[in-house]
């Protein structure tokens, strides 16, 4: 058994001038205007993600979380600051970052192997023959054990099953990262626990750069290689990053009592609900 361990954690106040990151995520800060009202959401968020690394990002509701990675996905302008991808700015949607929402987003006149077809087609349909791109398709199904489905359409499937069909669809694409906004939040506790086991299977096999969206202390300390913490908003920012001390692979049941996972969870519980509790909580106790 591994001795327990004090979690390390830090708060993000030095520059990366020091060294490059795969994803860098420099300074950003982020308001949205209507009318003659402005709000600040995030600002001054600075970030370096190594290429194969998975970062979950916590924090209570309005804090910014699902803002950021609509920033990383390129779907929202910052307001200051920049995004680099490989040292390239981040200014508009692209294949190279995949992201998969809450809501599966599977379009329900199409089965299951046309939704993730779609999506090789408009990325890969100049590069590769259509029997690659076919068989690309079976490939991703394959990996998140969905090809057995593949004739069937959305309506004819659980909740859990279509999360592994848009998985699939945004892993098709080949994404330098892969953005998860609370992916498995609208499904049962077991179904959820079952997707977490497949995505941790599939971060192994392919070493992919993944940042996920949660509320979930659990899942973000079972799935990830640092926990980065959001202050409450408006005006949040990155409060502390928890790096996740748990050897690799993990499994579920060996960690329920497992030292350094329980003192892993207690830091990010810590910091949520003691030094960074919700004004509404406060004034309940």
């Amino acid at each position: 058994m591994i001795a327990p361990v004090e979690p390390r954690s830090h708060t993000l106040e030095m520059p990366f001038a020091a060294g490059r990151s795969f994803l860098k995520v420099d300074r950003i800060s982020k308001s949205f205007s209507r009318g003659s009202a402005t709000t600040e959401v995030l600002r001054e968020v600075s970030l370096g993600i190594e290429k194969g690394e998975f970062v979950s990002i916590i924090g209570h509701s309005g804090c910014g979380k699902s803002t950021l990675l609509n920033l990383v996905a390129g779907l929202t302008q910052v307001s200051h600051g920049a995004i680099l991808l490989e040292d390239h700015e981040v200014n508009a949607p692209g294949p190279e970052r995949a992201v998969v929402f809450q809501n599966h987003s599977l379009l329900p006149w199409l089965t299951v192997y046309e939704n993730v077809a779609l999506a090789v087609d408009k990325v890969f349909g100049s590069r590769k023959p259509r029997a690659e791109r076919r068989a690309w398709v079976m490939h991703n199904l394959e990996l998140v054990q969905m090809a057995h489905a593949k004739d069937k359409r959305p309506a004819e499937i659980s909740g859990g099953m279509k999360q592994r069909v848009g998985i699939a669809r945004a892993l098709s694409m080949e994404p330098k990262v892969l953005l998860l906004d609370e992916p498995f939040g609208a499904l049962d506790a077991l179904t959820r626990a079952h997707l977490q086991d497949s995505v941790m299977q599939i971060h192994a096999r392919l070493g992919n750069t993944v940042i996920m969206i949660t509320h979930d202390v659990d899942e973000a300390v079972l799935l990830s290689d640092r926990i980065v913490m959001m202050t409450n908003g408006p005006a949040a920012t990155i409060g502390e990053i928890l790096d996740v001390q748990l050897p690799r692979p993990r499994r579920r049941l060996e960690l329920v009592a497992h030292p350094i996972y329980l003192a892993m969870r207690e830091a990010v519980l810590k910091f949520l609900y003691e030094r960074h509790a919700q004004p509404a909580l406060l004034a309940a106790e």
